[in-house]
């Protein structure tokens, strides 16, 4: 199916930073801004939809759903193309880094000639920005910090964007005629937080066909390189995907190989150079003979080195071969195992889409059990109050008598403030089945500041889950500064469960923190903190991150029979 609501949702968002950094209309750019994620978060295929259609899509006016149409139609917007012959690409890539807006980056342009992130950086460092209203020192500290966090994540992408491209050239590869066996490995198979390349391996008698239909694909903008058993093409969006076509008697050694990582790798070639073995992509032999021992199975590659085959997500040789030469690999916790969903928003506050759709995408689902948990009102742009909250709980009451088979929960997600307290008192709280209470301001607080402000919210004694943790945003903000230990201690005192939270630019709680607070004995929640029906899907990425953190189903709270979990709530 040509899915097209990335795509456009994209380009909607790019005509309200462009208008902003031209300076028009504050209102006209939360309008297009807010169309952008209903585009987004829309549970159809806006590619099948006429302009009567589009109109109905919340946020969606008959301006903006005309731009949609010219751009389904012709592949081009041309009121966004004139916005972008106004303002040179670098500067919109400035809008990027965090802690520099759109007025600011056009301020940079047009007093000081900046048009790029790397210009920017050589002008601070210059003193020029010195005397420019509006850039102190706390400012461009404030810029090279987040230039610092852009080079860190360098031009790799989120787990979600690499994995619809992978998807859909795997799907386009496995139709050709040939073609026996067609994966994608790499980073991607392991579950990383973000991707570099998209790496993708076939196999198929002759990889002409193959080759041929991949340096054809849609995807493919630019063809980088192209040959026999390796070719490379570049998206649109700038991701590089490699193909890689091998003999299907050697398939288990090359997805073990092309899977990574590469320490992993190494310790696994060591372990066999021991055995008098070679290991490579084409199999594992004898070193003497040079006769191939085993190949077409990556389950008997591991077995024949005297290894249980390790789950990909632990291929990053910390302490994963040691544990499977014990027997110890944990039994991580899959998708099938999350029977419900713990942490989702709906339009009365941030979201897109009604409680009526929500709830039926869960049921669609399977789900056992689905929590609403729309934001307090100390966020204040949200606008929530007593009333509303009381009117959704009535609301979802009703809608209950219709799902018989999913046990629905009334939940919130409240705000920590600088000094730990969170929105409604303890009474208010009382009323709700859970409470998440996640950090939404004030991220810079001393190490010590912030890890009392996290461990008073785990005292509370209504709160039931930290919301994601460390607060980051995976390329645009730095995770918060706090003695996790110390907040990991705080929340197996007060069984307080702590949140991996699986939206994409989050994945918070991150794995290296999962692995630490498994030492303290805490339980974790998996939840999609899904604002569309089709962000409910991201489950899966947050469940890579619980198994790149050695999680069992056990330690995670929506693995549970509601019943269990009904009493574990109750009990809080």
């Amino acid at each position: 199916m040509d899915r097209r609501n990335d795509e456009v949702a994209a380009l909607l968002q790019e005509y309200a930073d462009l208008l902003a950094i031209t300076g028009d209309d504050a209102f006209k750019v939360r309008v297009y801004e807010k169309a952008a994620r209903s585009v987004a978060g829309y549970a159809g295929n806006i590619a099948e939809l006429d302009a009567d259609g589009l109109r109905r899509i919340p946020n969606v006016g008959s301006s903006i759903a005309g731009k949609i149409e010219e751009y389904l139609r012709t592949g081009v917007i041309h009121a966004l193309e004139e916005l972008r012959a106004k303002v040179p690409a670098g500067v919109r890539r400035l809008t990027t880094i965090p802690a520099l807006g759109p007025k600011k980056a056009m301020v940079l342009y047009k007093e000081l000639g900046v048009d790029s992130v790397e210009a920017l950086e050589k002008a601070i460092r210059e003193g020029r920005l010195n005397g420019l209203r509006g850039f102190g020192p706390k400012t461009e500290e404030n810029l090279l910090h987040g230039i610092e966090v852009m080079h860190k994540t360098g031009r790799r992408v989120h787990i979600d964007v690499a994995a619809r491209v992978a998807e859909q050239i795997v799907a386009e590869l496995s139709a050709v005629p040939g073609c026996d066996r067609c994966a994608y490995v790499g980073s991607l198979r392991r579950m990383r937080d973000t991707i570099g390349d998209v790496d993708v391996l076939a196999t198929a008698d002759d990889s002409a066909a193959l080759m041929a239909a991949f340096t054809t694909s849609p995807l493919a903008a630019e063809v980088i390189a192209s040959g026999g058993t390796k070719s490379s093409i570049r998206t649109r969006d700038g991701l590089q995907v490699d193909l890689r076509v091998v003999p299907d008697d050697a398939w288990g050694a090359a997805l073990q190989y092309f899977t990574g990582s590469k320490a992993h790798n190494i310790h696994t070639r060591q372990i066999a150079l021991h055995q008098g073995l070679k290991l490579s992509e084409y199999g594992l032999f004898d070193t003497e003979t040079g006769e191939k021992i085993v190949s077409a199975d990556e389950e008997e590659v591991y077995a024949r080195l005297g290894l249980p085959w390790i789950p990909p997500p632990l291929r990053e040789d910390t302490g994963e071969i040691e544990a499977a030469q014990r027997g110890e690999l944990p039994d991580l916790v899959t998708l099938a195992d999350i029977k419900g969903d713990l942490h989702t928003h709906t339009d009365l506050t941030d979201g897109v889409a009604s409680l009526e759709e929500m709830v039926a995408a869960a049921a669609g689902r399977g789900y056992a059990y689905y929590a609403v948990t729309d934001h307090a009102p100390n966020l204040y742009m949200q606008r929530m109050t007593d009333e509303k909250a009381l009117a959704q709980r009535e609301h979802l009451r009703k809608l209950a008598e219709a799902y018989p088979d999913m046990r629905l929960l009334h939940g919130t997600e409240l705000n920590i403030d600088p000094e730990g307290n969170v929105d409604w008192p303890g009474e208010f709280l009382a009323t709700f089945d859970l409470c998440i209470a996640s950090v939404h301001s004030h991220f810079t607080l001393p190490r010590a500041e912030m890890t009392r402000r996290l461990v008073r919210a785990c005292e509370n004694p209504y709160v039931t889950i930290l919301g994601h943790p460390t607060a980051r945003l995976i390329g645009s903000r730095e995770p918060i500064d706090a003695d996790w230990d110390e907040v990991f201690r705080a929340c197996a005192r007060t069984r307080t469960v702590l949140e991996i939270d699986a939206f994409p630019d989050r994945l918070d709680l991150p794995a290296d923190l999962i692995r630490r607070a498994l030492a303290h004995d805490v339980l974790f929640a998996v939840d999609s903190d899904a604002h569309a029906v089709p962000h409910l899907d991201v489950m899966r990425y947050g469940v890579g991150t619980a198994q790149r953190g050695w999680l069992t189903a056990d330690r995670v709270i929506n693995t549970w029979p509601v019943d269990r979990l009904l009493e574990f709530l109750r009990s809080r």
